[in-house]
C-alpha cells in the first residue's frame, strides 16, 4: 500500500507513523499510552479493509479521529483535531509565503528566513531553507582548503550545516544573503573614513551605498569635518558642518533600504571637542531625524578630567587646529545625559582608551561599527 502526501508525493505506508502520532496525542493530554497500540491496529485494519492501493494522508487522519471517538477517547480526538487544524493553518501560511518548509521550522521561522533565500527575476524564492543552509555551509567550509590542502571540506560543510539546521548557530545576515554567490560579501559591519573635503565625503557615501546594498552596516567619524560656518577657501563660502552631511548619508540609506533586503544601519561619531558637538548631541531630539543612525560622542581623557574638576574644555576646529571657544564639560555631559534619556542617543565612546589598547601602533581608531561594540580602523570590517 502507498500513501499520497499533501504535496502529491507517493510514499510507502508506514503504520509506525500512525502510532507515533496517536502516542503524541495521548502524551499531550498526560494520559497513559497503554491503549495506543490497540488503537493503531484498529486504524490499520480499517485502512486495509478499504482496499485502496493508494490512500490519501487526510483520509488516514480522518480514520484516526473516528477511531478515537468510537473508543471513547473524545478529549484525545479533540486534541488531535486541533493539532490537524493548527498544521493546516501553518501549511496555508507557508503556501502564502511561497517557501517549502523542508526543515519543518514552522511558518514564523520560514517567514523570517524567506528574505535570505535566493530569488529569481520575479522575486520568487528558488531555494528552500535546507538549500540556503547548504549553500552557506559549502561556501564557508571551502575556505579551509586555502589554509590546509588536506582539510576535509565535506566534514566542515556537514558540521556547519548541522549547526544551522538544528538552530544551534546562525551566521550574520550578509553571510546568509551572499555566501556561495558571485558577491560573496560576508562581513556585517565596516568603518569608512571621512576627510575634510568633498571628494572624501562623497567617496565614502558611495562606499556606504555599496556596503549597505550587500547587507552590511557602516560606521563613520565626522570629527575631521570643519564646523558649521567655517570658511571654505576654494569657494569663498562657508561650511555647512558635519551634521548637514550626516543628513545626506541618512537620506542615501533611506533610498538604499527601499530597494534592499533589510534596512541600513549607520554609526556617526563626533569628538567631544568638536565645535559642533552640542548640535550633534541633540540632533536626534526630533524623533524623525537620523532614523538610520546611532550616534556616539568620542570622549577623551581630557574631557573626563575637566568633568571631574568642573572645568571647561576647548573646542578645536579640526581644520585649523585652533581653539574656537571654551565650554563647560559639565554642560556637554548634561546634554549627553538628557538626550540619551529622552531619545536613546548619544552613546559614549572612550576614544583614548580604545587607541591605547588596540594592537596596531601608529594606527588611529576613530569609529566603531553601527552597534558600537567593535572599534575598527578605516576600511576594516567585522562579521
Amino acid at each position: 500500500m502507498k500513501v499520497e502526501k499533501r504535496d502529491k508525493r507517493i510514499v510507502d505506508f508506514d503504520d509506525s507513523k500512525i502510532e507515533a502520532a496517536i502516542t503524541k496525542a495521548f502524551e499531550a493530554g498526560d494520559i497513559d499510552t497503554g491503549p495506543v497500540r490497540g488503537i493503531t491496529k484498529e486504524v490499520v485494519q480499517i485502512i486495509h479493509e478499504r482496499g485502496k492501493e493508494v490512500i490519501n494522508i487526510e483520509e488516514i487522519q480522518d480514520i484516526v479521529e473516528d477511531t478515537l471517538m468510537l473508543r471513547g477517547f473524545t478529549d484525545i480526538a479533540r486534541r488531535y483535531m486541533k493539532y490537524r487544524e493548527k498544521h493546516q493553518e501553518a501549511r496555508r501560511i507557508l503556501q502564502m509565503v511561497g517557501v517549502v518548509d523542508d526543515l519543518k521550522f514552522g511558518p514564523n521561522a520560514v517567514t523570517v528566513l524567506k528574505r535570505y533565500l535566493l530569488k529569481n527575476e520575479e522575486g520568487k524564492a528558488i531555494e528552500t531553507p535546507s538549500q540556503l543552509f547548504r549553500r552557506v555551509s559549502g561556501a564557508v567550509a571551502s575556505i579551509e582548503k586555502k589554509y590546509d590542502e588536506s582539510a576535509d571540506v565535506k566534514e566542515y560543510d556537514d558540521l556547519f550545516y548541522s549547526m544551522m539546521a538544528n538552530l544551534e548557530f546562525l551566521p550574520n545576515s550578509p553571510t546568509l544573503f551572499n555566501a556561495g554567490t558571485a558577491l560573496g560579501q560576508c562581513s556585517a559591519c565596516f568603518v569608512l573614513p571621512i576627510d575634510d573635503d568633498m571628494n572624501s565625503i562623497f567617496t565614502s557615501l558611495k562606499h556606504m551605498a555599496m556596503v549597505q546594498k550587500s547587507g552590511g552596516g557602516t560606521g563613520f567619524s565626522f570629527s575631521r569635518l570643519r564646523p558649521k560656518g567655517a570658511r571654505v577657501g576654494t569657494t569663498g563660502g562657508v561650511a555647512s558642518g558635519p551634521i548637514s552631511f550626516m543628513r545626506a548619508y541618512d537620506t542615501a540609506t533611506d533610498v538604499i533600504k527601499q530597494g534592499g533586503r533589510r534596512r541600513g544601519a549607520n554609526m556617526a561619531i563626533l569628538r567631544c571637542d568638536h565645535p559642533d558637538i552640542m548640535e550633534f548631541i541633540s540632533c536626534k531630539s526630533d524623533k524623525q531625524a537620523f532614523r538610520n543612525f546611532n550616534i556616539s560622542v568620542a570622549v577623551t581623557k581630557k574631557f573626563m578630567s575637566a568633568l571631574r574638576d568642573d572645568a571647561e574644555i576647548e573646542l578645536i576646529s579640526p581644520h585649523t587646529k585652533e581653539s574656537v571657544m571654551s565650554i563647560s564639560a559639565r554642560a556637554v555631559f548634561d546634554a549627553i545625559v538628557h538626550n540619551a534619556w529622552s531619545t536613546g542617543d548619544p552613546g559614549i565612546i572612550f576614544i583614548d582608551r580604545i587607541n591605547e589598547k588596540h594592537p596596531l601602533n601608529g594606527e588611529l581608531i576613530e569609529s566603531t561599527n553601527p552597534c558600537g561594540e567593535q572599534p575598527l580602523l578605516p576600511y576594516e570590517s567585522c562579521v
